[in-house]
């Protein structure tokens, strides 16, 4: 039986953790990228006998050093899932910040596939995951740019698998809602209440949720273009 790779970006944060060990739990050799948490990366790499990579994003030259990188090796499996956000109003955010966040949550990911899709075309298989989020379909107010960028990366998905679909790779985005990691904890108590509130579920999400859409969709031959919702309902 064929060991499929699976590079999961972000892989040292909460949802990120969550699907490698989910893919790793389903057979699969697990690569993680992290950025400043290289202890909980390699800790967790080793645990799942995978692969810690850094990579930062957030610059051409990072991201150029991290798409050199998965050009050399064999991806079968990439999920997208490293991302950064801003709060605050349109006309406060800095132009730099603009195109760091549209760099890291949209540019990383086209150029990330577009690096791993030689190996899989001449397999005829692959699997793509692109994390987006509920702010990607909704919008998100004093969140502009992510909101504009995770929506880019649903277009992005639904394109693509029209493009690649014939060569027996599927692409699909998974849409979480508010779950329940770090990121998000710094959003306050009172925020994450009131969030919750909205929430049919009335609770914030697991990252476990979030793993077992991406495992669901890696094990699919026949889902693709789709935008999975992991939100309580909260859309």
């Amino acid at each position: 039986m064929i060991r499929r790779t699976a590079l999961i970006t972000g892989g040292a944060g909460g949802i990120g953790e969550a699907i490698a060990r989910a893919l790793s739990r389903d057979g699969m050799r697990v690569l993680i990228t992290y950025r400043t948490r290289r202890e909980r990366a390699e800790r967790l790499a080793a645990e799942l006998d995978g692969e810690a990579m850094r990579a930062d994003f957030s610059t051409e030259e990072g991201l150029a050093s991290a798409v050199e990188s998965v050009r050399a090796r064999a991806i079968d499996v990439l999920v997208n899932n490293a991302g950064i956000a801003e709060i605050g109003l349109l006309q406060e955010t800095g132009e730099a910040r603009i195109r760091e966040i549209l760099r890291v949550d949209l540019e990383t990911p086209i150029r990330l596939v577009r690096a791993a899709l030689p190996h899989m075309l001449a397999e005829k298989w692959g699997r793509i995951v692109n994390v987006s989020s509920i702010w990607g379909v909704a919008g998100g107010s004093c969140e502009t740019v992510y909101s504009a960028a995770k929506a880019g990366l649903i277009g992005f998905t639904k394109s693509l698998a029209r493009e690649v679909g014939p060569s027996g790779i599927t692409v699909n985005a998974i849409v979480p809602g508010v779950i329940d990691t770090e990121m998000n904890a710094s959003l306050g108590r009172d925020a994450l209440d009131a969030l919750k509130a909205e929430t049919p579920i009335g609770r914030l999400g697991r990252p476990e949720e979030v793993a077992d859409a991406a495992a669901f969709l890696v094990k699919s031959d026949f889902v693709t273009a789709e935008t999975i919702g992991v939100h309580g309902g909260i859309l």
